[in-house]
């Protein structure tokens, strides 16, 4: 299963707020087995949202849209969403019903347009706060407050799955130019993902079946300086 994120707010271009929506999604996507394949920042424009959810409706299995949701002004992810799919934005009645069972809210407490979504789409509910999400078609629609994402994600999980890999990480504390010959060898002798990282150290990221990624791992512990053990 290939999988697009894209995530809303021009606080996250501006860098006034750190994406962790992203890198959360694809550590929770990447333990199911599920590739993401592109995450992409919009800003808070309904035709720059539309236009990146309409490309990657037709290119992956699936698109998780984060941000955007509410009765604010800069809130306008569902309207973005309804018009990829040439929808109306309409009221969820079950939206409604939800938040007065669950949340003590009548339709008078809430402002205009917070329970809006696209026409014919599954309201998805915030355990967390107001604002619902929802799926149309295979386009996820979370809220961008983490706490929020990641209640409401959980909701649909099980939506998500692919083939799981096993992954080891490797420390070297050598330059990562000087590993590049070990590199080589990896791909040559083992059926493995290699990735790399440098910092400090150099953490080396294999990737594939259990046992494969195990054998490379022992090997390339045995080809590398190890890091200083920390007194």
């Amino acid at each position: 299963m290939e999988v697009a994120l894209v995530t809303v707010g021009d606080e996250l271009l501006a860098g006034d707020t750190v994406n962790t929506n992203a890198a959360w999604l694809g550590r929770e996507l990447a333990s199911r087995g599920v590739a993401v394949e592109r995450a992409t920042t919009v800003p808070d424009r309904i035709d720059d949202i539309a236009e990146a959810i309409s490309e990657y409706h037709r290119r992956y299995d699936a698109v998780i849209v984060t941000g955007g949701l509410g009765p604010t002004h800069d809130d306008l992810t569902m309207a973005a969403v309804a018009r990829a799919f040439d929808r109306d934005l309409v009221e969820s009645e079950e939206a409604l019903d939800w938040l007065a069972e669950n949340g003590g809210y009548s339709h008078e407490d809430l402002a205009e347009g917070t329970a809006h979504i696209p026409e014919g789409a599954r309201p998805l509910h915030n355990d967390v706060g107001v604002a619902p999400g929802c799926v149309l078609g295979t386009v996820y629609v979370l809220p961008g407050v983490p706490a929020e994402m990641e209640a409401m994600f959980e909701r649909v999980a099980e939506e998500f799955a692919g083939e799981a890999t096993h992954v080891e990480f490797v420390e070297a504390d050598e330059p990562e130019s000087g590993l590049l010959d070990r590199f080589e060898t990896l791909r040559e002798r083992f059926d493995v993902k290699v990735g790399s990282y440098p910092g400090g150290t150099v953490r080396v990221k294999l990737e594939g079946e259990r046992e494969e990624v195990e054998r490379a791992a022992d090997w390339l512990r045995a080809n590398v300086t190890a890091p200083e053990p920390e007194e």
